[in-house]
């Protein structure tokens, strides 16, 4: 019991000198983070790897749907797999498999 209490007592004691020294850093990290986000150079840089990756985007996606011309979503998964489209094509003319007898 009694490192229970000298634990819990520890843990209280780090909290108040840690909120007080963290309030502190954490405004410290907060205006140097504003100042730097704020600067036109990064601005900038920013503005740049924005357009870039928008245009990446645009590639990919041209890119894609040269690969797979799918109108919709709904009509790409109501296409059959493989699988299916050779049972499909092994079938009869009745739509039953060769051999089943149309049962």
């Amino acid at each position: 019991m009694r490192y229970r209490i000298t634990f819990v007592a520890g843990l209280a004691v780090g909290y108040v000198f840690g909120a007080r020294a963290g309030k502190a850093r954490y405004e410290q990290i907060a205006r140097t983070a504003r100042r730097i986000a704020d600067s036109p150079a990064i601005q900038e840089t920013a503005g740049l790897v924005g357009a870039q990756v928008s245009t990446a985007g645009r590639t990919v996606y041209s890119k894609v749907s040269e690969k797979l011309p799918v109108a919709s979503v709904k009509d790409f998964l109501s296409r059959p797999t493989e699988e299916e489209s050779a049972e499909l094509h092994n079938a009869g003319p009745n739509g039953a498999a060769p051999g089943d007898g149309g049962h």
